[in-house]
């Protein structure tokens, strides 16, 4: 049975695995998900409208992009995307947490607020192929307002888009020096952190054209760095930095990542123990309450995600295994990314898993 990929070129975590797919030289088949796969298959077997999701070999249906790759890895042998080094692999799985659960807010603000007729168009074009340009348009539309309403959701208004714009302005400049003498971010072999950024990178701020051309304008060694990740399948292996070393033009990336992402998922940690208390036996929703987030000097606020905590456990599982000496090692390396108070964000609220397309507590 051939691997199936179900997504859009649209689609933030498409992008992802597929860049991971080609990568690993897997093969497999990608099909469109047209308003017909979600009601005929996603749905039934998910429970929502949600992609990508991959059918295996075997026929059964996983559903998350993380949940994906980490599949792939245990099946296949070759390179790995997670380095051997403690500190290397700290950092990949930070960067994948801040590309999944933070870069959602310039995406989905350069598409709804820089790109939206044209996404309408997209989103009309991947629900129903066939349809002439005017019926895609609408139906398009009536999808894609959907989209554009989770915008204040993520704490997306006219008091934070100029600190939004502000910041990932700085990112971009801070990624363009890092790719300038890097191809990857630890190396000559693309880490799960690239997997994190690829999404937001190349489905959403690399492919919408006006914000395409903001990437192309600002960040020409960003722009070769997302190209160099979507023609991954004629890649060499490469290899990720010797002496687990971290480059020096990492740390401004991840000086923002501890500043703008941890205090929010630090909130949003206490708000899910405080509900999770409460709640001994409910189903764990998408969203429990609203937190207080800070960029560029603005404060705003977000929904509160459980995922995104889910998320967070990821490098919090690899520090706690690490032995005393490895952890020496990554606390010098948070030390200075000014992230050394980390340890709170690392070890708060409780174990959760992911079961059955769904968060649940451990």
């Amino acid at each position: 049975m051939t691997i199936i990929l179900y997504g859009s070129k649209t689609s933030f975590y498409t992008g992802k695995v597929r860049a991971y797919l080609d990568w690993k030289k897997i093969e497999y088949e990608e099909v469109l998900a047209t308003a017909e796969i979600h009601r005929d298959i996603i749905v039934p077997i998910v429970g929502r409208s949600v992609i990508p999701i991959v059918k295996t070999e075997a026929g059964d249906i996983l559903q998350d992009s993380s949940c994906i790759i980490d599949y792939f890895e245990s099946k296949n042998g070759g390179p790995s995307v997670f380095p051997e080094g403690p500190r290397q692999l700290m950092v990949a799985l930070l960067l994948e947490l801040f590309g999944d659960e933070w870069l959602t807010i310039p995406a989905m603000h350069y598409r709804w607020h820089y790109n939206e007729h044209w996404a309408y168009r997209e989103f009309g074009a991947t629900a129903s192929p066939d349809a002439n340009p005017e019926e895609q348009y609408e139906l398009g539309k009536k999808r894609g307002e959907l989209f554009k309403g989770f915008c204040s959701i993520l704490g997306i208004n006219e008091l934070t888009i100029p600190a939004i714009e502000k910041s990932y302005e700085a990112l971009l400049a801070e990624l363009d020096a890092h790719f300038s003498a890097y191809d990857y971010l630890l190396g000559s072999r693309p880490s799960i952190g690239d997997y994190g950024l690829i999404g937001a990178f190349y489905a959403h701020l690399y492919r919408d054209p006006a914000s395409g051309k903001i990437m192309n304008r600002l960040a020409p060694c960003v722009v070769r760095w997302v190209e160099r990740m979507l023609d991954a399948k004629a890649a060499p292996p490469g290899s990720f930095l010797p002496d687990d070393e971290v480059p020096a033009t990492l740390v401004p990336i991840l000086e923002r990542l501890m500043a703008e992402l941890m205090p929010w998922l630090q909130e949003t940690a206490e708000i899910f123990e405080t509900w999770a208390s409460e709640n001994p036996d409910a189903e764990i929703p998408r969203l429990v309450g609203i937190a207080n987030y800070t960029i560029e000097g603005v404060s705003g606020q977000r929904a509160a995600s459980p995922f995104s905590l889910w998320m967070l456990q990821r490098p919090q599982a690899h520090y706690e295994q690490l032995d005393q000496l490895q952890r020496k090692s990554v606390d010098q390396m948070l030390d200075r990314i000014g992230g050394i108070d980390a340890y709170r964000y690392f070890r708060a609220g409780p174990k959760l898993i992911f079961e059955d397309y769904k968060i649940k507590l451990a």
